[in-house]
C-alpha cells in the first residue's frame, strides 16, 4: 500500500487562493482516485484469495510491481544508497510490503470486506498513536480525539457478528489490524528516509526487497497449486491488483499531493473506506448494517481530524 507515507515528504507547491480554486478539481480527483483504488483493492483481494493461495497471490503482486518499476532500478543510483538507508529500506519492506500484504490478504479471507475497509482506514490515527513512543511526538488534543474516534470505529466493527461467525470475524479483524500497524510503522520509518531518497525510489526498493522475502513462500505455494484451475478473469484481477497496489495508487497520490497542501490532502483518505464499503456491497453482496455506518462515520471523522492535527510540541510552538 504505502500511499499514506507520501503526504508529509512530498514537495508541496505554493499557490494563491485563485490558483488553488482553478486546480482544485483536477488534483483532488487524483487524490480521490488513489484512495479509491486502495479501498477497492481490499474487496478485490478478498475475491482473489478465494481462488488463489495467499502466498502465491502475494508473490505475483510483487512480481508485477517490480516489473512495472524496472526503469527505477538504476545500478549507479542503487550503489549510492548508504548502508544505513538500506537497513531502513529493509525494515520498511518487512513491515510495509511483506507483512502488510500477508496480514491483509489472510485477514480479508477471514472477515468481511466491509470490516476490513473500515479497519484499514484507521491508519492515520494509528500513525499518530505509534509516533508517540517511536518518534516522541506527543499528540495534541485533536490527535487524541482522532485516535479515540478511530478506536471507537474498530470497537464497533469487532462487536458486530460477521456472516462467518464471531470467532472467524475477530480473527480476520485482528489480522487486518496487524496489517494496519505494519503500514503505520512503514509510514513512521519513511518520514526520515524520504529526506534523502526520492519517494519513487523508496517504493521501488521496498518492493524489490519484498519480492525477495516473498519468493521462497510464493514458490512453495506455486509448487503445490494447479494454475490451470484458475479462471482467466481471476488472473486479470491479480494483474490489476498488482498494478493498482504497487504503482497506480502511488503515482496518483504523488501527482495530487504536489498541488494540494498535505493537511488538506489527508482529508481525502476518507475515500478509502467509502470505496471499500461500496465495493463490498455492490460486487460482493455484503450487507451494510447500521453499525457499519456508525463505524464508518467514526473512522471518517477520525481521518478528517487526524489530517489537521499537530503534535503537542508543534502546536505549542505555533501558538507562541
Amino acid at each position: 500500500m504505502a500511499v499514506y507515507s507520501t503526504g508529509a515528504a512530498a514537495p508541496v507547491s505554493v499557490y494563491s487562493a485563485q490558483d488553488v480554486i482553478m486546480k482544485f478539481n483536477r488534483y483532488v480527483l487524483f487524490l480521490l482516485a488513489s484512495m479509491a483504488l486502495v479501498g477497492t483493492n481490499v474487496g478485490l483481494g478478498k475475491s482473489i484469495v478465494v481462488a488463489v493461495p495467499v502466498m502465491l497471490f502475494a508473490l505475483l503482486r510483487f512480481v508485477i510491481g517490480v516489473g512495472v518499476l524496472l526503469p527505477v532500478y538504476k545500478p549507479a543510483r542503487m550503489r549510492a544508497v548508504r548502508r544505513s538507508e538500506w537497513l531502513a529500506l529493509f525494515l520498511q519492506a518487512l513491515f510495509g510490503t511483506f507483512l502488510f500484504t500477508l496480514f491483509m490478504l489472510y485477514g480479508v479471507s477471514h472477515t468481511s470486506a466491509l470490516a476490513a475497509g473500515v479497519i484499514t482506514s484507521t491508519i492515520p490515527a494509528v500513525v499518530i498513536l505509534l509516533s508517540w513512543p517511536l518518534l516522541k511526538e506527543r499528540p495534541g488534543p485533536r490527535a487524541i480525539l482522532a485516535v479515540a474516534l478511530a478506536m471507537a470505529g474498530m470497537l464497533i466493527i469487532n462487536t458486530t457478528r460477521a456472516s462467518g461467525g464471531a470467532e472467524t470475524s475477530l480473527l480476520g479483524n485482528a489480522l487486518v489490524a496487524a496489517a494496519v500497524c505494519c503500514e503505520s510503522i512503514y509510514v513512521i520509518l519513511s518520514r526520515r528516509l524520504t529526506q534523502t531518497l526520492p519517494a519513487i525510489e523508496i517504493c521501488a526498493y521496498t518492493h524489490l526487497i519484498g519480492l525477495g522475502l516473498m519468493l521462497p513462500l510464493g514458490l512453495y505455494a506455486l509448487w503445490h497449486f494447479d494454475l490451470a484451475g484458475v479462471a482467466a478473469a481471476t488472473w486479470l484481477q491479480v494483474g490489476w491488483y498488482g498494478l493498482a497496489a504497487s504503482v497506480l495508487s502511488f503515482w496518483l497520490w504523488m501527482k495530487g499531493i504536489r498541488h494540494v497542501p498535505a493537511q488538506t490532502a489527508g482529508v481525502f483518505t476518507a475515500a478509502l473506506p467509502v470505496a471499500a464499503v461500496a465495493y463490498a456491497v455492490v460486487f460482493l453482496q455484503e450487507k451494510l448494517l447500521p453499525v457499519h455506518g456508525i463505524a464508518l462515520l467514526c473512522v471518517m471523522a477520525a481521518i478528517v481530524i487526524a489530517s489537521r492535527a499537530q503534535p503537542a510540541k508543534a502546536a505549542a510552538e505555533a501558538s507562541a
